[in-house]
């Protein structure tokens, strides 16, 4: 990642462990960080508060929350009355799956990006320990970065943006690890797509398996608080 002088990046900023190690890298390069957190309703809403925590945490000059219905779609166990899986993580793309969330998503950052005059967008998705959503793929950012690059103004002067996402090649244990090389205070982020009441990480749904077992794997304490601890994977 080439070091920028200065100018400013777009974070897409979930509140997750993954977005806020994304932006850290995004700072750590020396940008100036807008962030950009989308309420969609979710389930885990809770998300959001954790986004605003993280977003102070990475100096953001601005933190933008922007309200999107998605529960008018459904679709997904995150915005209809469908229920979180809790038996582990399967082969097949789970009911949590927003569809095409990246893609929603990805666009307001892109309008985000031009207004402040960003050439830069940073999102924390990633190919290997995930839940095998779509949009996650090295495939499907490569394909929007050139979409960008002829549907915006600045593309088509000469100026495209690039998406970044620096941990597509990584793995759960190496984003742990990553954020404690960075200083970050990973009990700060949120995981969870079924919280309980009382405000826990449930700790069987896939989000809360996958963060657990990159604590596991990377020998790190996790600071997480679950409601039922995480099978060992």
């Amino acid at each position: 990642m080439v070091a920028n002088n200065g100018k400013f990046a777009v974070v897409l900023l979930s509140g997750g462990l993954d977005s806020m190690v994304a932006g850290a890298l995004a700072r750590e390069a020396g940008f100036r960080i807008v962030a950009l957190s989308i309420d969609y309703n979710q389930r885990h809403r809770v998300e959001l508060r954790a986004a605003g925590r993280v977003a102070q945490a990475l100096n953001a000059l601005r933190h933008i929350v922007l309200p999107l219905d998605l529960t008018a779609f459904g679709g997904s166990a995150l915005t209809a009355d469908i229920a979180v899986p809790k038996g582990g993580v399967s082969a097949n793309i789970p009911v949590t799956y927003v569809p095409a969330r990246n893609t929603i998503f990805l666009s307001l950052t892109l309008g985000l990006a031009e207004v402040a005059g960003a050439n830069d967008i940073f999102i924390g998705v990633n190919a290997l320990d995930y839940s095998g959503y779509p949009d996650c793929r090295p495939e499907f950012i490569d394909a929007f970065q050139s979409m960008a690059a002829l549907a915006t103004k600045a593309g088509v002067e000469g100026s495209p943006m690039r998406i970044n996402a620096p941990l597509q090649y990584m793995s759960k244990a190496d984003i742990v690890r990553e954020a404690h090389r960075l200083g970050l205070d990973a009990g700060i982020s949120w995981s969870c797509y079924d919280p309980t009441p009382d405000g826990k990480h449930c700790g069987l749904c896939d989000s809360c398996r996958l963060r657990a077992k990159g604590f596991q794997d990377a020998g790190l304490p996790d600071p997480t608080v679950y409601a039922v601890q995480p099978p060992k994977a």
